[in-house]
């Protein structure tokens, strides 16, 4: 399960860019674990969203290919200084975690 979300979201220009780093370990399901020798389950991120009140602005789906600690980055238009976006991600197993950060 992810610790933490570290999140960035700065208005210039028009442009909101959205920067997030995730801290969750994205295992695949295929690797063993070194001492015991079994698989170690399944647990990545399947979807990330982003949502800037009730508009959905950006949904992410994700397989077990992404890499351990995921970054995001990604920008749109319509947003003011001091709006509040909230991210939110669902895993595989069903862990969940969301953060909310106001726009600068």
């Amino acid at each position: 399960m992810a610790k933490k979300m570290r999140v960035k979201a700065k208005l210039k220009a028009g442009i909101t860019t959205v920067k997030v780093l995730i801290n969750h370990p994205m295992e695949t399901g295929q690797r063993k674990d070194k001492k015991t020798g079994k698989l170690i389950p399944a647990n990545f991120i399947q979807e990330v969203t982003c949502t800037l009140g009730d508009k959905t602005i950006m949904t992410a789906r994700w397989g077990s290919g992404v890499s351990k600690n995921p970054y995001l980055a990604f920008r749109f238009k319509g947003a003011n200084v001091g709006d509040k976006c909230t991210l939110a991600w669902k895993s595989n197993i069903g862990e969940s975690d969301s953060i909310e950060v106001a726009i600068k």
